[in-house]
Parts: structure tokens; sequence; C-alpha cells
């Protein structure tokens, strides 16, 4: 029989109450499993609520138009607080309550144990957020991510610093995470090929509230740019007690510094600082009418909150053109057809499940707010 469809925002999705091509009732079927995971506790809890509302306003979104394949969809959670052991736990909480997509993790530390149990499940994975090239790499069927990767984020961080700030003395800190510390080793890569050698190359514990002697160390060394490869609550400590032992010097990270708690950390110390993170998304005219549906519910759609509607966007159209959610189909459909229109633009993916054309920028905060540099 022939099934009426509408699109919504580039995702074509039955309408609801409509017989499948089986014959069966779409609705005695029941609900569609979705799921985001990340931290919804901890000192990253903000770019988990991103994720969360993200899914959580493309789910109201996609039921308010028919559901996918004429199913609603119910939204699961899952806090792995960033801690990689317990990701792998929510990971198999998620699979076992037969969530059909996991749209998360958020730290790349996360993301790569929790895609084993996922690969095992058979579970689609879509982060909007994992930068680090591990993910992708290991070459699982089902891991996906809709951000760029830190080999692409660093390339253009260490080139920016090489050439802004050619001949000042340079730090790179980093955490030791998946996340940071390979974010910073790719910038220090890019940075040092640019012919910009750094000052002081150190991990620091993240976690902690008193980081002078870091910073002592660093107006030892002299230092006028800090590169930080990790998250935005130690990078506004960390800028912030610098100012105040004195030090006249510009912090630049990475996208984890995409949230206005670093500023409510860093205060007026964080003047200045810099970032790496995509054009930003709400700007986009894709984008206009999604926006409005967040601001509506008082939410500001930030950060990956964006890239997490996209994800959900992208697998409910794989799902629409492979007339299934079974897991492998989808991810062919995704990695077969394209590109996909989302809030974000159009979007392809490579055989790897990375987007093929990732476009980072820099940013810089301003009396509260970030904006990109001109």
């Amino acid at each position: 029989m022939t099934i009426q469809r509408r699109t919504l925002l580039g995702a074509t999705v039955a309408a609801p109450a409509i017989l499948s091509a089986g014959g069966a009732s779409a609705q005695a079927r029941g609900p569609i499993r979705i799921a985001m995971a990340g931290p919804l506790t901890g000192a990253n809890a903000t770019f988990g609520a991103q994720i969360r509302e993200g899914v959580n306003q493309a789910v109201l979104d996609f039921n308010a138009a028919g559901g996918v394949l004429g199913q609603q969809l119910v939204m699961e959670t899952g806090d792995d607080a960033c801690d990689p052991r317990q990701a792998v736990s929510v990971a198999n909480q998620l699979a076992g309550r037969q969530a059909k997509v996991v749209i998360g993790h958020y730290c790349s530390g996360s993301s790569i144990p929790a895609s084993k149990v996922y690969t095992e499940e058979g579970v689609l994975q879509i982060s909007p957020a994992s930068t680090n090239p591990r993910y992708t790499d290991e070459g699982a069927w089902n891991t996906f991510r809709t951000c760029g990767r830190d080999d692409q984020q660093g390339v253009v961080a260490g080139k920016y610093i090489a050439e802004r700030f050619k001949g000042k003395r340079v730090a790179v800190l980093h955490d030791n995470s998946a996340y940071g510390k390979g974010l910073a080793d790719e910038t220090k890569k890019a940075m040092n090929a640019g012919g910009l050698t750094e000052t002081l190359y150190a991990a620091y514990t993240p976690g902690e509230r008193d980081y002078n002697a870091v910073v002592s160390r660093l107006k030892a060394a002299n230092i006028d740019v800090i590169y930080l490869g990790g998250y935005h609550t130690e990078a506004g400590l960390i800028i912030r007690q610098a100012k105040e032992q004195g030090m006249n010097c510009t912090l630049i990270g990475g996208d984890a510094l995409t949230t206005s708690e670093f500023w409510q950390i860093s205060g007026a110390a964080g003047e200045g600082s810099m970032m790496t993170f995509p054009s930003d998304p709400r700007k986009r005219p894709q984008a206009a009418e999604v926006v409005a549906r967040f601001k509506a519910r008082n939410v500001e759609p930030e950060g990956f909150a964006l890239y997490s509607y996209a994800a959900t966007q992208i697998w409910a159209a794989a799902a629409a053109k492979a007339n299934t959610v079974d897991a492998r189909k989808v991810a062919d459909a995704m990695k077969a057809s394209g590109p996909w229109q989302t809030v974000l633009g159009p979007i392809s993916f490579d055989r790897k499940g990375d987007v093929t054309v990732p476009d980072f920028v820099f940013y810089v905060w301003k009396n509260g707010a970030y904006a990109e540099v001109s």
C-alpha cells in the first residue's frame, strides 16, 4: 500500500497511524526507543544537558509530525558523568532497554569504551561531541559523529597560534583525558609544523579547585599564551588564577569551552580567551525554525544541542530511507546515501562515520559571551 509521508526539516518520516509496508499497524508495534548518553552529573553536566535538550527537541518535533516510520519516539537517558567505567554500564543499560540508536556520548573517553558495547549489542551510536580520532578510527560499523575530529580541530588551532603568536612563549597543557591530551597533541603538532615550539608542555589534574602550582610554573616561564586541552571548569579556574597572580596571558582552548559556565567560573579573567568550534549553528538559516522552538521552551541551544538534534534527524531520515530501524541497515544507509539535510546544513559521512566537511573556526570571549573572530 502507499505510505503517506511528510518532511520535517529535511528528514522524511512516516505520518502517524499509517500501516507499514508489511501491513501491521505501526501504532500497535509501540514506540521506538532512542537514547541520549552523556554527563548529566559532575563537572561536565552542562554538556550532557545540551545533548539531552537537542535529542528531546528532535523527539518532540518528530512525534508532532507523526513519528518515524509511523511510530512515536521515546527518549531514554543515560548519565555517564564522563567516566569511562560508568559509560560502559550506561551502554549496557541502554542496549538492554532496546534503544535503536544512542546519541552520545560527550567525552571521548566515554564514547570509545561505550562503543564496544554498542557494537556487540547491535546499537547505532552517533556522537555529537566526541572528537578523538580513535572513536571512529577503530573501524566499527556503527560509530558516527556529527562533529569534527581533533586532528582537524588541532590543525586549525595550531596553525592559528603559530601565525598569530609568532615569537611568543606558549604553554601547552592537557588533562590526560582522551579528549584533552588528544586535542593538545594535535594542536602542538600543527603549531610545531608552523614554526613555533612550545616553551612548556605539561599535564594538570582535573577536578581540583586550586591550580596555583600550575600557574606558578607558567609565570616562572613567562608564558604569553596558554593552550589548554581539557574542559571548561579547569580552563576557567586556571585563567582566573593566572590573572590573580598578575599574568598577562591569553587562554586558548577547544570546543569544550562552548558553554556560559566557562565565564561563570573565570569571571572577567576570561575576557579575550579563545576557542575553536564550528561556525555557530544557531545562525544558520536551516536552523531558524528549530532554534525558535527551543527558545519557546526557554532553552538556549548552545554548544552541542543542535549537533544532537542533527544526529537524530540523520538517523530518522536514514531509517526512512532503509524502511527499517535495524541498526546495520540504517548505518549502511547513512554512509551510502546523503547528503542528509539537517539544522547544521547538509551532512555526509565517509567510510569511518566521520563528517566529510568539518568547519572549525575561532571564537573569542567578550563581556560574558563568545562570538566568532572576524
